[in-house]
Parts: structure tokens; sequence; C-alpha cells
């Protein structure tokens, strides 16, 4: 049986006044995707479906929840909010193209469109770049071993604050006002 079955949903039927669906995302969800940034999550998404022209398609994703990744300074999980919506046109093709971020095509023959991917993408791209948990709330044995190591767990403005005394950075401005003179 195919993983991701109840994430499909069938086009045929879809009236032209709007639909909703309700899926729940969980940990099991992440691993079907086989997930390496997302260990797992309690999510809600409600998708709201509607036939427009012909056959073509608006779908309104709205998820909730939260998803659980990794914390880049500690490397213990940790919770993260989602709250994002996303919407997608999809429209019947020649053949299936997937190039445009807000438009789906799939060929004529098929008649429905499998959504797990596009909800995964959709709760990825809400993660951001670094991830920490929030100041004093990281795993204190690996906080101790960074420190030990001469890397701090301070939040950024601190690291800011390294960085200006840091004789390295000075001498980075220092060719950045001499251009600038010139």
């Amino acid at each position: 049986m195919n993983k991701t079955a109840s994430f499909k949903l069938k086009l045929t039927g879809i009236p032209a006044e709007t639909q909703q669906f309700e899926y729940p995302i969980d940990d099991e969800f992440f691993k079907v995707m086989e997930s390496s940034e997302i260990l797992g999550g309690s999510l809600k998404v409600v998708l709201k479906a509607k036939r427009t022209q012909g056959k073509s398609y608006e779908l309104h994703f709205a998820i909730n929840g939260t998803i659980k990744i990794v914390c880049d300074r500690c490397l213990d999980e940790m919770p993260y909010d989602v709250d994002t919506t996303y919407d997608l046109l999809v429209k019947h093709g020649e053949e299936y193209n997937d190039e445009d971020d807000e438009l789906l095509i799939i060929p004529e023959s098929e008649n429905e469109v499998d959504l797990s991917h596009v909800i995964y993408d959709t709760i990825a791209l809400t993660i951001p770049l670094k991830h920490v948990h929030p100041e004093g709330e990281c795993n204190e044995e690996m906080s101790a071993k960074l420190r030990e190591h001469g890397f701090a767990t301070e939040d950024d403005d601190k690291q800011e604050e390294r960085e200006v005394n840091d004789p390295r950075w000075s001498a980075l401005r220092n060719l950045l006002d001499n251009n600038k003179n010139t």
C-alpha cells in the first residue's frame, strides 16, 4: 500500500464552491517522507479546495502545529511552532510539471494529486536557517563542552560583541572604510 495514500486528493467531484479537508500530521508522516531535518511533529493541515474554470483547482493550505528539529547549538531535540499558509493552483495539461511554486500541472489522464510533498515542503520552508533553543534552554552538558573548547553559547548580541573585539573583524572593517574613502 502507498504510504502517502491518505494525502491524495481526488480532483473529480470537487465543486465550484469551497470544500474543506483536514489532514493530521504526526511523527509517522515525517518517517514516510524520510525527513532528515524534521524529526517528527504534531500538526493539522486544513485544505480548502475549489474547482475554478474547467479543469483547474485552487488549493489553500493552512498548517498549524509543532515540529521537532535539532538545535544547531547543543544538538538536542527542540520544538518549533509552525503557523503557515500556502496557495497552489492545479491544472490539467499534457504532462506533469511542478517547476512553478504556485502552479502544478498534472496529465489529463490523472484525476488525483498526492499532496504529501506539497505539505512537507511547506512545513520545511518554515524552518529558519539558524534554529537554536532560547537562551538558557540548551543542554547544559553540551554548553559546558562548547565553552570548554572556546565556543560560546551566548545569544547573537554577545557573539556580535566578540566580533567587535576580534582584531580580524577590525582589519576587515578598516578595509571597508578605506574603500569608502577612495
